[in-house]
């Protein structure tokens, strides 16, 4: 079955860095793409970076655009969020979604707290 499982969050400080991965299983990885959203305490979750199977594409929400970049290794079955310049409105829960046909499939999440 399809499974996406998130790794690399903790407690930073503001200005600092992180790198979240996501190793997923079930279906060809390569064929599809990857989303990264996240959701903070109190708020509503939302979209963060997408990544295409092809080319590939990316597309980021206007909150991450330049300090967040999405990649992907189609050898590993590895989705990355290298995160730079981080915020503590950056803090949340992050998560990664598999868009497999027309079903998503989440991952439990990985919290990343930002201390100011």
């Amino acid at each position: 079955q399809v499974q996406v499982v998130e790794s690399g969050g903790g407690l930073v400080q503001a200005g600092g860095s992180l790198r979240l991965s996501c190793a997923a299983s079930g279906f060809t990885f390569s064929s599809y793409a990857m989303s990264w959203f996240r959701q903070a305490p109190g708020k509503e979750r939302e979209f963060v970076a997408t990544i295409s199977w092809t080319n590939p594409g990316t597309y980021y929400a206007d909150s991450v655009k330049g300090r967040f970049t999405i990649s992907r290794d189609n050898a590993k079955n590895t989705v990355y969020l290298q995160m730079n310049s981080l915020k503590p409105e950056d803090t949340a829960v992050y998560y990664c979604v598999a868009r497999v046909l027309t079903r998503d499939y989440w991952g439990q999440g990985t919290q990343v707290t930002v201390s100011s």
